[in-house]
């Protein structure tokens, strides 16, 4: 049941956004999971039930294919539809940045002081 328009699949949950950054190369369940919470710097951290259904929904839907098996261990990649849903994704994230930037709300800036009126 794939969908047919990149922008159908938008926009990402952070499990999903991170699981695709993390399968620019491929790898196996576990080094999933790890990759996730070194990409994230430790913001998310996805448990193996959740990644385990994140990745049949997203081989499902076509955005990964399997690519290798050894054992126990399954190794997944992103296909060329996966790759344009992830660009996609990183582009609204950057629109979103600037958008916070631009009202003074970036990482450096204390929105909530802002809007207290305290700056």
């Amino acid at each position: 049941m794939s969908r047919e328009n990149v922008d159908d699949y938008l926009p990402l949950t952070e499990t999903t956004y991170y699981t695709l950054l993390a399968l620019t190369e491929p790898l196996h369940g576990y080094a999933v999971m790890q990759r996730c919470t070194e990409l994230s710097e430790g913001m998310v951290r996805v448990g193996a039930g959740t990644l385990y259904n994140a990745l049949a929904k997203l081989q499902k839907e076509a955005l990964i294919v399997k690519v290798q098996q050894d054992d126990r261990r399954k190794y997944y990649s992103l296909t060329e539809k996966g790759r344009l849903v992830l660009e996609r994704q990183v582009a609204r994230l950057e629109v979103m940045a600037r958008s916070a930037r631009r009202v003074g709300a970036g990482p450096t800036t204390s929105l909530i002081g802002k809007i207290a009126g305290e700056g």
